[in-house]
């Protein structure tokens, strides 16, 4: 090789990987748009800069560039795992890595076959990869992350903006259509600002932009749902219990002293919410201080929806459920859609065994069936969804034919003071504008707030404080676009057009 063509593939190779360093840079970028820091506009120039990147790489290359995308944006999104395996969790610190490092590898993928297909079949620039296939596989993929292998749809796009005049999209969408609309924009500002564009064409790229902000602005005044009955007044109970404390026998009577206490402070309330497992015991072990609990709240005109872990000895079951203690519609629910590796173990026996020597969690939580029946407290029918649960909207739409109200209870101690009880906040004020439906929160250590309809923060308590949180909501029925609906809309839409592109692929378009 002589000496001009190795400067020309060592120029080539540091061209490369400051490009991977700008899709890694990019990628982590991303994280600033979602809670708790909330610069929305991040969300739309991200991707608008991946897009970029890629133009004319060949289809390997355009792969390894979203892999740095996604690695930036999962590996500075997801860093509280640590957090939760190692520090609460008490996981070596070696296995810990191992499992942060294969979590964000499987999320990069999603990002590197949306780069390596976009250029693969549509490397030629034009109207039909900008406006159609990169839109598209963008929300083809992050629908595919939110349920494939049990799904992660942690840090959708559309969750960033939700406080962007596109969450009017939400209603009518769900999440995914937001996440459409944004990667949308974002194809609108490449071509407006890339050189050598005609006119023409900048004009529409701006015109699309205006249309996608302007249109949800004006259908956010339109209130696809309306009252059922009075307004309820509400309390949240959060006992601030550290997660490294929690289950421990010297401090069991304490917690259940601290929850009985701050109840005391939410008498009058028609319903009382326990954050998830709030006391560290099993529901069949205290029957009498539910009992004594049920009662109290009766001389006092107060429900109860309690967090509780529950044994079912019949069949030697454990259950994450919430218990509804009320006259009439009460009864257990029971968390459907699991966390691996925290909740159950999808693993060989001999590495169950090993997690027993090493005095890790190795029994599974079973998973409540699909069809549990709705429940009822204090005269209103109740949504009910534990922690991590509520990330998957489309599992929540058949109880919203029933539910005025919705619950989610959640244990966000596991995250410790990282981002992740921000936006676990940030997904419930998404699920409350999809279902145009108020939802009551609570949380063991924070973020406890109580969401409206139009996913404004009606009131929320500071977290790491034992307080009491106290609010008035209104019942809410019928029911959104999205709510009748889900997500069919967008997956079908998007798979239209990627027809479409298919097409006009094989005419040379």
């Amino acid at each position: 090789m002589n000496v001009g063509t190795r400067g020309a593939s060592a120029a080539l190779s540091k061209h490369a990987l400051w490009r991977l360093a700008a899709a890694f840079g990019a990628g982590a970028s991303l994280n600033l748009a979602f809670a708790p820091f909330g610069w929305w506009p991040v969300a739309v120039l991200a991707p608008a800069a991946l897009f970029a990147l890629i133009r004319g790489l060949p289809p390997r290359r355009a792969g390894w560039t979203g892999a740095a995308f996604g690695a930036g944006l999962f590996g500075f999104g997801t860093y509280w795992l640590y957090t939760c395996i190692h520090v609460f969790g008490l996981a070596p610190v070696w296995l810990t890595v191992i499992l942060q490092a294969a979590l964000i590898g499987l999320m990069s993928t999603y990002a590197a076959a949306l780069c390596y297909l976009a250029n693969r079949f549509w490397l030629k620039a034009g109207a039909t990869r900008a406006w159609l296939v990169l839109p598209v596989l963008w929300v083809l993929l992050e629908w595919l992350r939110g349920w494939a292998l049990s799904g992660f749809p942690w840090l959708s796009l559309g969750y960033a903006m939700i406080d962007s005049p596109l969450k009017g999209w939400a209603p009518l969408f769900g999440v995914y259509g937001v996440s459409w609309a944004t990667a949308v924009i974002a194809v609108g500002v490449n071509v407006s600002v890339m050189p050598g564009v005609p006119i023409a064409r900048r004009l529409i790229a701006l015109g699309v932009i205006a249309a996608l902000v302007v249109i949800p602005a004006l259908l956010g005044h339109h209130d696809w749902t309306h009252a059922a009955g009075p307004p309820l007044s509400i309390a949240a109970v959060q006992g601030a219990v550290s997660q490294d404390q929690k289950w421990l026998a010297k401090n069991r009577d304490e917690t259940m002293s601290r929850y009985s206490g701050l109840t005391a402070d939410a008498w009058g309330a028609r319903l009382i919410v326990w954050p998830e497992a709030a006391l560290p015991i099993l529901a069949n072990e205290i029957p009498d201080y539910l009992r004594r609990l049920k009662e109290l709240g009766q001389a006092h005109g107060s429900d109860f929806a309690i967090g509780l872990v529950n044994y079912e000895p019949a069949t030697s079951r454990f259950y994450n459920g919430l218990l509804v203690l009320s006259d009439t519609g009460g009864g257990w629910y029971y968390k459907r859609h699991l966390v691996p590796f925290g909740e159950y173990f999808p693993v060989p026996a001999f590495i169950r065994s090993w997690l027993r020597l090493m005095n890790l969690p190795y029994n599974d939580i079973s998973a409540g069936r699909d069809n549990q029946p709705t429940l009822s407290a204090a005269g209103v029918k109740l949504g009910l969804t534990i922690c991590y649960e509520d990330a998957f909207g489309s599992r929540q739409l058949k109880v919203l034919r029933d539910a005025t109200l919705l619950i989610n209870v959640t244990n966000n101690a596991w995250y410790g003071d990282s981002t992740a009880p921000h936006q676990h906040l940030q997904i419930a004020r998404m699920r409350a504008l999809e279902a145009g439906r108020y939802l009551v929160r609570a949380a063991n250590d924070g973020i406890t707030a109580a969401i409206g309809p139009h996913d404004e923060i009606v009131a929320r308590l500071p977290q790491f404080k034992q307080a009491v949180l106290r609010a008035d909501v209104q019942p809410m029925t019928g029911l959104t676009p999205y709510a009748r609906f889900g997500n069919y809309p967008v997956i079908l839409g998007a798979c239209a057009l990627l027809a479409l592109a298919l097409w006009r692929r094989r005419q040379g378009g």
